[in-house]
């Protein structure tokens, strides 16, 4: 490591697990040191699914105390949509509703009725997901605790008030509200008119590299470290945090960020607003630098993950991925889309069910049901690099996979082999790696989102897939499906 390279505190929290890295970056150097992991464990509780919000705090500050002296910045990046609420005084208003909680069942009916779902995605250029932050306020209308707010801040947002008093709403993590303008990158507030949703409960907007204060006091002293430390605002959608660290170059690349969900698509400079996107189900979140992240959600690792935890855990799970490249490809796939996966329980049932009634040969053993979901993964991969190109017009000559799915080398090989094209995987820890660029950009020489990119490719470990055998079987799956 260069002289001179300062440390910068990555909190990168995931669905179900956080971390908080130490990354130091020189001018041909970067390095990340993983300092503490901690589990991020939803609590099932009386009035529905809730986050365990005190817990990762908890492990967020063990993080920073074991992360030591020096530190130049810290930046906190997270899952997207989910929300606390703060009263008059800045107190949390209960634990965060999780998004698989069942409360947003129907409820984009009744957003429809006031703004048509049409109308709505040529606004806010957002997928229909049930848990976007927009249908979760719908459904919160009425209660106490809504009525008792004052405050809403994004999770990420949350944890940086904790550490610094300071309140403010990142424009990455906000674009996935549905409440913000993709085309103005700001809010949306013809949206939120019409629906009765009050803006003012949200903190003054900040971009990527914007300051988020100073550690407290307090903070300092229950850390051990020595201040002033400053906090700055980062991609804190981890997923925009993910595909800043895409090791690309040029534009004709497709991304898909792996972990318990996927997110394939592409890289934009301005959304697409059309009736055939809309049908198509892709978003329209705000990226790094002015970019849009142009993409569609897919049920992911979620769906191995709940196998596994079926089964009694992941102990044995590289055996498990050996014997699943075992089972004949393509024998039965799922749609990985489908919300019909979204919620937790039984899954291994669920999927053999969804085989069952499609017609197909019902999968029995682990090995049978991984393969299935590892095929099914590749193709909802291959739909969706397939439609962004159609729909926005920019073809694609590589196929980029970060973050915890690059472990899995039988899923990026399959998705090479559906896409039919190649498929460069890493880094695994993408969306720590953009959260300390854009701190080190932040306190250091600015740099563009190429430069940043160029640097990843000649520090961090890539493996190349080359795609096998044609793509019309993956064309003959899909249509099984359609």
């Amino acid at each position: 490591m260069s002289a001179g390279a300062r440390p910068y505190a990555a909190v990168d929290l995931g669905a179900s697990s956080g971390r908080v890295m130490v990354g130091r970056v020189g001018p041909d150097s970067l390095e990340l040191t993983e300092v503490h992991r901690f589990v991020n464990q939803p609590v099932r509780v009386p009035e529905g699914l809730r986050w365990d919000v005190l817990g990762l705090y908890a492990g967020v500050l063990e993080g920073l105390r074991r992360a030591g002296d020096g530190l130049a910045s810290v930046g906190v990046d997270s899952w997207a949509v989910d929300y606390g609420l703060l009263d008059a005084d800045g107190a949390l208003l209960g634990n965060p509703v999780h998004y698989r909680d069942r409360r947003t069942e129907g409820v984009a009916q009744k957003v429809w009725a006031s703004v048509p779902a049409g109308e709505l995605y040529a606004a806010t250029g957002l997928q229909y997901a049930p848990f976007n932050t927009l249908y979760q306020l719908t459904a919160a209308r009425g209660t106490a605790q809504l009525a008792q707010a004052r405050r809403l801040l994004l999770i990420p947002d949350l944890l940086t008030y904790w550490l610094t008093g300071e309140q403010g709403t990142e424009l990455t993590n906000a674009s996935t509200t549905q409440l913000i303008d993709p085309r103005t990158r700001d809010w949306s507030h013809g949206v939120a008119g019409r629906l009765g949703i009050d803006l003012s409960l949200f903190a003054p907007l900040r971009r990527p590299g914007d300051p988020a204060g100073m550690l407290r006091p307090e903070v300092l002293e229950e850390t051990g470290l020595a201040g002033p430390v400053a906090v700055t605002a980062v991609g804190s959608h981890d997923t925009a945090s993910a595909v800043a660290a895409v090791p690309a170059g040029g534009e004709r690349f497709a991304y898909i960020c792996t972990g318990t969900w996927s997110l394939a698509g592409l890289e934009l400079d301005a959304p697409v607003l059309t009736e055939e996107s809309r049908a198509a189900n892709f978003t329209n979140e705000l990226g790094l630098d002015g970019t849009v992240r142009y993409l569609r959600n897919i049920m992911g690792l979620w769906l191995l993950q709940e196998c596994l935890r079926a089964w009694g855990g992941p102990e044995a799970l590289g055996a498990l991925l050996l014997e699943a490249a075992k089972v004949p490809a393509l024998r039965s796939v799922v749609d990985a889309g489908d919300a019909a996966f979204l919620a937790p329980g039984r899954m291994p049932e669920r999927i053999a069910e969804a085989c069952r009634v499609s017609g197909q040969p019902v999968p029995g053993s682990p090995a049978e049901i991984t393969r299935c979901i590892l095929d099914s993964l590749a193709l909802a991969h291959r739909k969706a690099v397939t439609d962004a190109q159609r729909l926005a017009g920019r073809p694609v000559d590589v196929v980029h996979i970060v973050g915890g799915g690059t472990r899995n080398a039988l899923l990026c090989q399959l998705t090479a082999d559906a896409c039919g094209l190649p498929v460069v995987a890493g880094p695994t820890e993408a969306a720590a790696l953009g959260n300390v660029l854009v701190q080190a950009r932040a306190h250091g020489p600015r740099g563009d989102l190429a430069g940043m990119r160029r640097l990843l490719t000649r520090t961090q470990p890539l493996t190349r897939y080359e795609p096998r055998g044609g793509t019309r079987r993956w064309e003959a799956a899909q249509a099984r499906l359609a």
